[in-house]
């Protein structure tokens, strides 16, 4: 039947079972919101402040709940102000689809007001990029982008649509496909065939290969990285090692993939990595990473990198292969159909005295003891007194890295942290996403004072839609995490990291509506939580912390990965 162009692609959103859109109006793209006020019974806009945080915000919603996140903005500075957040999903493989929309076909290359070539420029940090310029291929292209943005490796897809195609007098012939029915359309069928859309099935005797490979070794690591996250194959792989009865090292983005507090967990590895893990890296006979692309944040000395061992990588995508650490050998599929095809072959196994040698090298718990309130002290505060399943939304720094030592997260979309890009300004954003897509549960969001500033504005977002999300500020009056380097690696020499300058976090919370605490102890650190968790609005918690506090462990960027500068 005949419909609008615009009308089009709602109806498309409605395919896809999309409820909620994060955006910013503009004037190229006022057709679709003109549009859009038809649909606000089906389809739930969400106003950020800034288009970054509508991103961030699509963002946060698809890692938690596993669903694309959708996100809209206009054309020039609108469609440049998400290009953070595009990269951000691009480097952590986080399903997306921006819609964007350009000028005129009459005036497209002519230097036309707020015209940008934003397909260009989000090329290289997306999976596709679509410039609409026939509006009768609307229905394909939005199928398309859906399916893209979610299949294999997972990513952003950005669609810009010309404003003229989406004209009111604009009509083009469309038929509603449920999303059941969505892959036998036959735009999906030839990216199907084309492998685009398949994740590729393990080769069997690529599996005889490791069976036989785990059978020969005496002292068997797993790391587990994002893919376990992202393909949402943590059961498969908690039975793996299990199976293997192997110390399991997680990743920053492998957050969530493996209980934090499971007996076989050592905890982070890399240039922040517990002892346990970086240690049994460097003494494991074979070495299996699930989902994980030996970042330079993880494989520090490539060339050193788990010298001792047989390296095996398992991944979905192909280019990731020997791209920074050489294997031994590897298979290419998802996680999960890896995982269960490898659990369906493997006896159980049991390595007690090599789990004694590494397991013991777990950091214990240390009484602190004086009068200034320390990061663990705040963070151990929120593990106790909040839902064991809270979401924690991180920005990037030291209260990253703090959180995920501290944390135990236990599934897939509990930790929304930026770990490829490391986006200060994510946490907010992506605190409001998932409290959206994830209404009964508890949302904490953990910042740093520089971060904060890039994000505070949100605020205003969170106070307008009501979200009872808690933000902890870590504020040690510095960027924590670059003065650490300056102070280990560069002779002290505290070049623009001080941050001696407002705002006050209390006045600004109260400035938007919200509840602001500033806490100088453990007990008024708990008291301030407490109202928090039960005041049923944003809150902000402003932790004031010594300047010169240290993410511990730490290894130099380059160096072995058991040469601590701090342990």
């Amino acid at each position: 039947m005949k419909v609008r162009a615009t009308q089009a692609i709602m109806e498309c959103l409605l395919e896809q079972e999309v409820d909620t859109v994060f955006g910013y109006p503009g004037g190229t793209i006022l057709n679709l919101y003109d549009e859009l006020y038809n649909y606000q019974d089906r389809i739930h806009h969400i106003l950020t402040a800034h288009e970054q945080g509508a991103a961030h915000a699509a963002d946060g919603y698809a890692r938690s709940t596993g669903k694309v996140g959708v996100c809209f903005a206009t054309s020039g500075p609108g469609a440049t102000n998400l290009v953070t957040g595009i990269a951000t999903a691009y480097m952590d493989s986080s399903p997306i689809v921006f819609i964007t929309c350009n000028v005129t076909e009459q005036t497209l290359g002519k230097d036309a007001f707020q015209e940008v070539d934003i397909t260009g420029i989000a090329m290289p940090i997306t999976k596709a990029t679509y410039l609409v310029r026939d509006a009768q291929t609307i229905p394909d292209v939005m199928r398309q982008a859906f399916a893209v943005a979610a299949t294999g490796r997972p990513g952003p897809v950005l669609i810009d649509f010309l404003k003229n195609v989406t004209f009111p007098s604009v009509e083009i012939d469309y038929e509603f496909v449920p999303w059941s029915r969505n892959r036998s359309c036959s735009s999906i069928q030839s990216l199907a065939t084309s492998h685009e859309l398949k994740a590729p099935e393990p080769n069997k005797g690529d599996i005889e290969t490791l069976v036989e490979m785990i059978a020969q070794s005496k002292r068997p690591l797993l790391i587990c990285g994002g893919g376990v996250v992202r393909g949402r194959a943590h059961r498969q792989f908690r039975e793996f090692a299990e199976k293997l009865d192997a110390p399991v090292a997680i990743t920053v983005m492998g957050g969530g993939g493996f209980p934090g507090g499971h007996p076989l967990t050592t905890g982070m590895i890399g240039m922040h990595g517990s002892q346990a893990s970086n240690v049994a890296c460097n003494e494991c006979d074979l070495l299996i990473a699930v989902g994980c692309r030996f970042s330079d944040r993880v494989a520090l000395q490539p060339e050193t990198f788990a010298s001792q061992a047989k390296v095996v990588q398992i991944d979905i995508d192909r280019s990731e292969i020997d791209k920074n650490v050489l294997t031994d050998h590897h298979i290419i599929g998802s996680a999960r159909r890896v995982l269960e095809m490898l659990n369906a072959k493997l006896p159980q196994y049991s390595h007690p005295e090599w789990k004694e040698q590494v397991l013991p090298l777990r950091v214990p718990s240390v009484a602190e003891t004086g009068d200034k309130l320390t990061p663990k002290q705040v963070l151990e505060t929120i593990r106790r007194l909040a839902p064991q399943d809270t979401i924690v939304a991180t920005d990037v720094g030291q209260h990253q890295m703090w959180s995920i030592q501290h944390f135990h997260f236990d599934y897939p979309g509990q930790l929304l942290t930026s770990g490829g890009f490391g986006t200060m300004g994510f946490g907010l954003g992506a605190a409001i996403g998932a409290k959206l897509g994830n209404p009964d549960k508890v949302v904490v969001h953990t910042t740093g004072d520089g971060c904060f500033r890039m994000n505070c504005h949100e605020l205003a977002t969170v106070e307008h839609y009501h979200l009872p999300i808690i933000t902890v500020v870590f504020n040690n009056g510095t960027l924590g995490m670059v003065r650490q380097w300056q102070n280990l690696i560069y002779h002290q020499r505290y070049s623009e990291t001080t941050l001696d300058r407002g705002p006050d976090f209390v006045k600004l919370a109260e400035a938007y509506g919200l509840k602001g605490f500033r806490v100088t102890s453990m007990a008024e650190m708990e008291a301030a939580f407490q109202e928090a968790l039960t005041a049923g609005r944003g809150c902000v918690i402003d932790c004031r912390l010594d300047m010169d506090e240290m993410v511990r462990p730490m290894v130099a960027g380059g160096a072995h990965i058991t040469d601590f500068l701090l342990k």
